[in-house]
Parts: C-alpha cells; structure tokens; sequence
C-alpha cells in the first residue's frame, strides 16, 4: 500500500497536514478549489528562485491566507515589503477581491526538505550536470543535516541515452509502509535537451514522541512496594 499511493495524502491525518484549510458548500467547492490550483502556480511561477517548499491556504467568510514556507525569505519580501504588497494584490485579483493576508515562514534546513532537494536535482540536471553527481551529493548532504534516510528516483533520458530509464539512490531507513513515520516527498521535472526528466524524492525525519505526564503520585519508585493494610487482631 505504502508503494502505491502519494505518500502525503497516505499521511494526512496522523503525522501531516493538509495544504487547504477550509470548508465551502457544494456549489462553491469547485470554484475554491480552482482558486486554489491558480494562486499556487502564480506564486510558484513568481517566486521559482525563492524556493518555496509549500504553500497553506486558508478561508474564512471574506478573507484568504496564504502562508508561503520558503528557504528565502528576502526574496519573497523584496525591498520594504514591495513584493509582499504587489503578491497581494495578485492573490486578490485571482482570489475574487478578497481579503488577503500574506505570512512567511522561513525554512531553517532546506537540504531536508524533499520538494526543495528534488528542486534542486532538476535544477542540476537542466544545467547538463551529471545525474548520478547530483543525486548522491542531494543524499550526502541529507544525512549529514540529520536525516533518518532518503531515497531519490529520476526517471526519463538520463545522460541523454536513447532509452528512458529509471535510477535511484538510496540511503538509511524510508519505510513507507509505517504511517506513523513522518515521510516528506517532492516531485520536480527537469526540462532537457532529450526531453522532460523527472526526480522524485522521500526524505525520513525523526518522529516526534511525546513524553507521558507524570503525577505527583507517581513520583515514588518502581520498585518501591505499595503499603501493605494493617492485620486486624481478633
């Protein structure tokens, strides 16, 4: 199962989150949800050397946010907040003349995130840069951040053969079959000169654990005996 289906839609509601947050009635589903497609390829197109990793959107009544989580904070913002201020009436036009609000969150390791790493893969590849160069240097670099394991696949013309084929590296744990396992992935295609080459990429991050709460009542030792009742003489 965990081969078969996209990794972060087999996760959504155990360790990942959704990219749309919003509810709509039937007859206007469909028009949030093109809405949708259409600021995200705008801001994608607008901010390809920004490296945005993902992109939240969020309704409410009258209103729209939109949270852009990038590797480059200064490129989105511009001088003075100028880009912001422009991407904002962007998002509105496109958005039917809502209110929009714009955040950014900065992304403090961008080699572990997967749509940035298969990003930069493709970026390589486009540069007529060796497939095989590239992708064990993306791994390298993954595990030295502190990645669990990472698994990177292009798929097309490599190297400019004339029979597409498929490669993958691989290195540490990616099980994508344990849902709990928080598993980031990322899709990127290269456009080259024999032809459209695509990188897939699964990065395994540490899971986070939660540490149970520990009463005052519990504070006595394991191995202490509970009291015993006292003997009641006849």
């Amino acid at each position: 199962m965990g081969q078969k289906v996209h990794p972060i839609g087999f996760r959504l509601p155990i360790s990942r989150d959704w990219g749309s947050k919003w509810y709509a009635p039937r007859k206007d589903f469909a028009d949030h949800l093109h809405s949708d497609i259409k600021i995200r390829e705008h801001l994608k197109n607008k901010l390809r050397q920004a490296a945005v990793s993902k992109i939240v959107i969020e309704r409410a009544w009258n209103s729209l946010r939109v949270t852009i989580y990038t590797a480059r904070p200064g490129l989105v913002i511009g001088r003075k907040g100028s880009e912001i201020e422009n991407m904002t009436r962007e998002v509105a036009s496109l958005s039917g003349d809502k209110q929009v609000k714009i955040d950014i969150q900065e992304i403090r390791s961008p080699e572990t995130e997967a749509q940035l790493v298969a990003e930069s893969v493709a970026g390589q590849l486009e540069r007529r840069i060796s497939f095989r160069r590239a992708m064990k240097k993306a791994v390298q670099i993954a595990m030295e951040q502190g990645a669990l394991g990472i698994k990177i696949r292009c798929s097309g013309r490599l190297g400019g053969s004339e029979i597409a084929r498929t490669e993958w590296y691989r290195e540490g744990k990616v099980p994508l079959h344990t849902m709990r396992t928080p598993i980031d992935y990322g899709f990127a295609e290269a456009k080259t000169v024999a032809g459209a080459v695509g990188v897939k990429c699964w990065i395994c991050k540490s899971e986070e654990v939660v540490e149970p709460k520990v009463s005052a009542q519990d504070d006595r030792p394991a191995s202490a005996t509970p009291p015993q009742p006292a003997a009641i003489s006849e």
